[in-house]
């Protein structure tokens, strides 16, 4: 049975195209290629995080827990090819560094903070234990996911056109 297929179509579903995040790609996969798929999967991110901020008190046990389970991971991945790739072209394109790198590397760090905290109250959620306060837990995934919304677009806006990677 041949277990290779189309992209996925969710971020929840496992793919040869989303091994390139995962760091099992071929290092020829064009940066325009990554980025598309990584942001991608980060506003498929927001969107699930957006549902269940939306959906509260109600509560989807599954997507809680998939939403849990995909999130340190993916931004881990994607910030690593950031930081290792793009970031240098930018600054590169720029005759130097940045201060525009140096706040996105930061902010990589306090997604990745953050994301440790809305996977804790996920897991959670997801294993049963009652939302005690659905308007503090929805204002804290609204808080994650827009911040992440914001992020992605200065790269496309600023970063990604300034090294010749377009969508």
């Amino acid at each position: 049975m041949n277990r290779e297929r189309e992209p996925a179509s969710s971020l929840f579903e496992t793919s040869r195209a989303s091994s390139i995040l995962s760091g099992q790609s071929d290092r020829e996969t064009v940066p325009a290629a990554v980025m598309k798929r990584a942001h991608l999967e980060k506003l498929q991110l927001c969107d699930a995080l957006e549902t269940i901020a939306d959906t509260l008190p109600k509560v989807d046990y599954l997507a809680c827990l998939a939403a849990a389970n995909a999130i340190v991971p993916l931004l881990r991945n994607i910030h690593q090819y950031e930081e290792t790739l793009i970031f240098p072209a930018y600054e590169a394109a720029l005759s130097g560094s940045d201060a525009s790198t140096r706040r996105l590397r930061a902010e990589h760090v306090e997604d990745e903070c953050f994301a440790g905290e809305v996977t804790e109250i996920l897991l959670a959620i997801g294993h049963g234990e009652t939302v005690e306060n659905a308007e503090v837990v929805g204002f804290m995934l609204r808080g994650f996911f827009e911040s992440m919304r914001r992020h992605i677009a200065f790269e496309r806006e600023h970063v990604l056109r300034m090294i010749g990677v377009v969508d």
